[in-house]
């Protein structure tokens, strides 16, 4: 058995996400009725726009962690925990005990709920399955069983799930993406936060008025006001922040280059989104249609990395804006332990899920973003002895100088941090709370969904009909 996931994890990471999500998108278009030959379309159209994605993405990543470091440099922070980027946490999770066996329980999770009606998402985003296992990791190194790590990698999963079709028409509308749903717990994770600051604004007199969503900055400001140019002028802004002391020259080309290349990822990432939603419709169709034959008018969505959603200018532009803020934050707060470095180019993750709770409204965008990065610093420092024995034991070799390691993804999130104290004062227990609160979420969910979606502005005709 243990030789059989080891080749399903190397499969998985000689792939690697933009090979093996066209080749299940194939195969699950088959299985769902779609023609051989408009199925393997679709899978090359969307494997060809991850690329696309996760090129721009990389320009962005490159860019702004360049801003981002001379920024921390230049205020001489110095912190115990260091943070060491998402992919070395993606390592750690597939490095560790229970990576080996997260994809396999992970697929069984969802067909298992799909079949039971309690989720309408088929999470094909089998790469992001590193987010479930790393929550199992943490717990594996608390307790030292497998077997409960694996246990807890199956309940996030789920909550996954649940997270995904809470958010799924929301997500459809905002970003116009129909048919598609965000399992993806590093960026989910911000809706409670969202929903309760949101309500709290929504009830300040003068603050609730203030909108800045980027069609009324659009509006106000001209072609000053059009995404490309928000990317440049931001990118500048940071570029001026962290290039400050170096020699004028090399200030104003570094600066310069920040603020063009900010400026390409605000255009060119929407359109990427665009080609995969070209690739998607055959097999959204299929699905549609394959449920339709068995199950009246329920719908499937297909659950996608929420790399589909930081092209949107409102999540880039909070997510730019939330960069200066989260190392002042690093700065101020009293006893944290966590200096930023290499994931401040994850922030329009974290932020993107927000904007359908917002309408897209920058300035509260940029509020729940600060609370929520308040929040992580001390989630960090909590859980990073775990986060570093759980590196270790998946045989990560930490960074010099560095006493205990962290990342924004996955090391912030306090779904993790909330899993691992149930665990650590509950026991048993504990995993039974998590067990019940979620599948009993799901099942009220599932039950109360039209409720929720008119009472949220977000019936269609679709949903009016079931």
């Amino acid at each position: 058995m243990d030789a059989f996931l080891a080749v399903i994890k190397a499969v998985v990471d000689g792939l690697g996400a933009t090979v093996l999500l066209p080749i299940m998108i194939f195969v699950i278009g088959l299985v769902l009725g779609a023609k051989p030959g408009r199925a393997f379309r679709a899978g090359v159209t969307i494997g060809v726009a991850f690329i696309g994605i996760n090129l721009v993405i990389g320009l962005m990543w490159t860019s702004l962690s360049e801003a981002a470091q001379a920024i921390v440099i230049n205020t001489g922070i110095q912190r115990d925990v260091v943070d060491v980027g998402w992919p070395s946490a993606a390592a750690i999770a597939f490095g560790s005990s229970v990576g080996l066996w997260v994809i396999p329980v992970a697929l069984a999770v969802n067909i298992v709920l799909l079949f039971c009606g309690l989720t309408r998402t088929l999470n094909v985003d089998v790469w992001n399955f590193w987010h479930f296992a790393f929550a199992g990791s943490l717990v594996v190194a608390l307790t030292g069983s497998v077997g409960i790590g694996i246990a807890i990698a199956a309940l996030m999963a789920a909550l996954g799930l649940f997270f995904a079709d809470w958010t799924a028409k929301g997500v459809q509308r905002f970003y116009g993406l129909p048919g598609i749903s965000v399992p993806h717990l590093a960026s989910a994770q911000i809706l409670p936060i969202a929903i309760a600051i949101n309500w709290l604004i929504d009830r300040i007199p003068g603050l609730r008025d203030i909108n800045l969503d980027t069609d009324v900055i659009q509006k106000r400001f001209g072609v000053l006001g059009e995404p490309v140019i928000l990317g440049l002028v931001i990118g500048l802004i940071l570029g001026l922040i962290g290039f400050w002391p170096l020699p004028a020259a090399e200030m104003i080309t570094k600066t310069l280059k920040t603020g063009i290349n900010l400026a390409a990822v605000m255009l060119l990432l929407p359109r990427m989104v665009k080609i995969l939603m070209e690739g998607l419709i055959p097999v959204s169709e299929a699905a549609r249609e394959f449920v339709q034959r068995r199950a009246g008018n329920r719908e499937i969505n297909i659950g996608l990395d929420s790399a589909i959603l930081i092209g949107h200018p409102a999540a880039i532009s909070s997510a730019l804006i939330l960069v200066p803020i989260a190392i002042l934050l690093s700065v101020i707060l009293p006893g944290n332990r966590v200096i930023l470095f290499a994931d401040l180019a994850v922030i329009p993750f974290l932020i993107a899920m927000a904007a359908p709770v917002t309408n897209g409204n920058v300035f509260r965008m940029v509020i729940i973003g600060t609370v929520t990065l308040a929040i992580g610093f001390y989630v960090a420092t909590a859980l990073a002895p775990l986060f570093t024995s759980a590196a270790v034991a998946a045989g990560f070799a930490l960074p010099p100088n560095a006493v205990q390691i962290t990342s924004i993804v996955d090391g912030f999130l306090w779904t993790s941090y909330a899993t691992v104290e149930l665990v650590r004062y509950l026991g048993i227990f504990g995993i039974l709370i998590i067990a019940v609160v979620t599948l009993g979420a799901m099942f009220l969910f599932q039950r109360h969904r039209l409720a929720w979606e008119k009472s949220a502005g977000y019936e269609d005709k679709t949903s009016a009909a079931e």
